[in-house]
């Protein structure tokens, strides 16, 4: 842990130390504590790793379109990492006003802390679900492990790379599909459990969010398969970090990213009408276009247009199949749950 200045909690990311500086690898403009000021000019978006190149895109395009339509200049900051991580950081003190986390999970857990308001999913259009991707499966030159689909990684023999479930957004997902895997393709849950126990006794490293994920797999090299966002092949493709195919499996689930307001924090920074003006551009035509341009599968019809061929054609369900968020963060997530179980008979 890097030893920082003690300075008064702000708004800033004096927060990001406090909440734990590992928590937040990516921050902008951190360093300089500033005092939360009523009707201020700048937001605070917290958000998950992989949309990091997305949002450097589209922050630059709202800034632009918001002084033209308004006059006033306003700046938006940033925090990235880990879903999961981000959520425990806002809950311990990063003032963010606004959130793009990697599942609706994250955000209900700010509800419970009386961050967010009941009913934030009725916001903003589309239940405030602004991106959407699937899982991929990144496999080695020359694909010599023969992997094509879910069933190639009940093998003893490959090993697997993901992110941790406890820290990332993208790991539940990936965890929630291969259980999809077998539950939505007629196996019952008894061999679910088989099979999701089999494919974590093979992951040797959990790497602490999906950016991580990838460089474990692409830059250092571990493992014969990543599970990962789509949006990260496509992006590591997009980079040339990665020139490889990379397997889309059918049926997948559809992953939905979430925005949200934090109520108890614009309120107090007299922020909400910047943090809402921001939250609705993300679904304007700009701002999808940006998103399908760095890999994420778009939510309006515009973007759906924009993004034809772009992307290959998969058989998606949702996680309302498992129960929703809720469900699924108690009976696999939660003290005890299935991971725990997973966790401690694999290591």
């Amino acid at each position: 842990m890097v030893s920082l200045p003690s300075w008064p909690l702000g708004r800033t990311a004096t927060s990001l130390a406090l909440a734990g500086l590992a928590a937040t690898p990516i921050a902008s403009g951190w360093l300089v504590a500033q005092p939360a000021k009523a009707a201020d000019n700048e937001i605070l978006l917290v958000s998950y790793a992989v949309t990091k190149a997305a949002y450097d895109k589209i922050i630059p395009l709202f800034v632009a379109e918001y002084k033209k339509k308004t006059g006033e200049s306003v700046r938006i900051k940033t925090s990235f990492g880990g879903s999961g991580s981000q959520t425990r950081a806002v809950i311990d003190g990063l003032e963010a006003d606004v959130v793009g986390l990697a599942l609706a999970a994250d955000v209900y857990k700010l509800q419970d802390k009386g961050l967010v308001d009941v009913g934030w999913e009725r916001e903003f259009p589309n239940q405030s679900i602004i991106t959407n991707s699937t899982v991929a499966l990144f496999v080695r030159p020359g694909n010599p492990k023969k992997i094509s689909g879910w069933q190639d990684l009940d093998n003893k023999n490959v090993d697997v790379i993901t992110a941790n479930p406890k820290t990332s957004g993208g790991a539940r997902w990936n965890f929630a599909a291969l259980w999809g895997a077998v539950t939505q393709t007629g196996g019952d849950e008894a061999k679910a459990k088989s099979f999701i126990t089999t494919v974590y006794k093979n992951v040797d490293v959990l790497p602490k969010d999906a950016r991580e994920a990838t460089d474990t797999f692409v830059k250092r090299r571990k493992g014969d398969v990543l599970l990962n966002y789509e949006n990260e092949a496509i992006l590591a493709r997009k980079t040339g970090e990665w020139s490889e195919p990379v397997k889309v499996p059918s049926p997948n689930i559809l992953i939905e990213g979430p925005i949200a307001v934090v109520d108890k924090n614009v309120n107090k920074h007299g922020s909400r009408k910047l943090a809402e003006a921001f939250a609705r551009f993300l679904y304007t035509p700009t701002a999808q276009k940006a998103f399908v341009d760095n890999g994420f599968r778009p939510v309006t019809s515009e973007g759906k247009t924009y993004a034809q061929g772009k992307f290959p054609p998969v058989t998606t369900w949702r996680i309302t199949k498992l129960g929703g968020w809720k469900v699924v963060d108690k009976k696999f997530f939660a003290k005890g749950g299935l991971w725990d179980e997973i966790f401690s008979k694999s290591r």
